[in-house]
């Protein structure tokens, strides 16, 4: 690790083709500039993605499409490592000891396991989805991650990885780095453009709810301009009063680089039409070369596989090193012994 720099780690799942909005403005923006002013691991977590039903071919596509819209949207392998989890064998292999340390009961309470296996079914629920917290320490403790970007529905996993990570060293001696979260809660919730009452999500937006950064732009900038809004004409930021004023202001504010302060005054006395004319500009004006720029990593598959292939090292070197002093302090028998 850069001495100088503390080190903070993150991943993205690879379950469908395409980011959305809510994946950039409440992750992936923040990873871009975190990559100037920290030691940085990002992945996209494949092993994670089989807690549901996958198709390999799928499944291995979509892996190839994070890669990439990552690499589009700002991360620079020189900067950060940029990697695929199942390329590193040590998530597994941690998880496995960090599964023995879990208690049962730690592991039942958790809200999001407990609101998707509702939602699944006993018989469709599977051990995987269960342990998907003790695979997410796994993840973040392999680093000793300083920090750990999260959206709100992860601070109890993170929490869960600070309990193991506190219970390792206590019995074990000193090993793990206990992490802090990195939650920016300005640009921390996108909801949905059609019901800005929940999260945009694959699993809970609606088709036109949802802005997917690889459909074609003009196709997302309607969607902008034809977003719920209510039936006042003041265009002011008031999470309760006026959600989906609120989320476009939020949105525009991300992708515009400014504030939601200075957009209200640019606006005062106009009405939603214009805020949502001009949104749908720099909408399109982003996210065209965004979607050029991943369609290049694509069509040039030795580059986006070598890039790959070095962060994968890269990783592996520090996994390698917190996997072997893990196993000496839990009593493995190693070749030297």
């Amino acid at each position: 690790m850069a001495l100088d720099r503390p080190r903070v780690l993150s991943g993205i799942q690879p379950t469908s083709g395409s980011f959305h909005l809510g994946n950039y403005l409440g992750a992936v923006r923040q990873w871009v500039a975190q990559q100037e002013t920290h030691d940085a691991f990002y992945m996209v977590v494949d092993l994670h993605a089989l807690t549901v039903v996958q198709d390999a071919e799928a499944l291995r596509a979509n892996a190839r499409i994070a890669a990439a819209q990552l690499l589009a949207a700002g991360l620079d392998p020189e900067r950060c490592t940029v990697f695929i989890q199942s390329h590193v064998p040590e998530h597994a292999q941690l998880a496995w000891v960090l599964n023995c340390l879990t208690g049962f009961g730690e592991a039942s309470r958790m809200t999001q396991f407990k609101d998707k296996s509702v939602k699944q079914g006993a018989d469709r629920t599977t051990v995987g989805l269960f342990t998907y917290p003790v695979l997410m320490a796994a993840d973040i403790l392999l680093y000793r991650s300083d920090a750990v970007p999260v959206g709100g529905d992860q601070r109890q996993h993170l929490e869960l990885t600070r309990v193991l990570a506190e219970r390792f060293n206590a019995r074990y001696g000193e090993t793990f780095t206990v992490p802090d979260a990195f939650i920016v809660p300005e640009t921390a919730r996108i909801t949905d453009l059609q019901d800005p009452s929940v999260k945009m999500s694959k699993s809970a937006s609606t088709p036109k709810g949802i802005v997917n950064l690889l459909d074609e732009p003009r196709s997302s900038a309607k969607k902008i301009r034809s977003a719920v809004t209510d039936t006042d004409t003041v265009i002011r930021y008031d999470e309760e009063k006026k959600p989906g004023i609120s989320n476009l202001l939020t949105i525009y504010a991300s992708l515009a680089d400014t504030t939601v302060a200075e957009l209200e005054q640019r606006y005062e006395g106009k009405g939603y039409g214009a805020l949502k004319t001009d949104l749908a500009d720099v909408l399109l004006d982003w996210v065209t070369p965004f979607r050029d720029r991943t369609r290049e990593y694509l069509d040039d598959p030795g580059t986006l596989n070598s890039i790959l292939a070095q962060g994968a090292e890269k990783a592996r070197a520090v996994a390698a090193e917190t996997l072997a002093l893990v196993y000496e302090r839990v009593g493995f028998l190693t070749a030297k012994h």
